[in-house]
């Protein structure tokens, strides 16, 4: 069964992946290669997941100042 897209994972699927990738690169019974491949996945969770966050946090400023009708814009061009 292929997996899914880290950004077609909810918050939670991804959260509780990463835990599941931590947990296996401790044990240290994973090859080099199987490594690698779980780093860039978790890489990949953790970067998707950092957006789903960012999106919430726009979101809550949003209803925080009453505007309803203000756009979501990426967190990284407000810099």
């Amino acid at each position: 069964m292929a997996q899914k897209k880290p950004e077609n994972l909810s918050f939670e699927e991804a959260i509780n992946e990463l835990g599941q990738i931590v947990t296996d690169m401790e044990q240290g019974e994973l090859s080099l290669e199987q490594s690698l491949k779980q780093f860039e996945r978790g890489i990949g969770l953790a970067n998707a997941s950092a957006q789903k966050l960012d999106n919430a946090q726009q979101k809550v400023s949003m209803l925080m100042s009453n505007d309803l009708n203000a756009e979501l814009t990426p967190m990284d061009d407000q810099e």
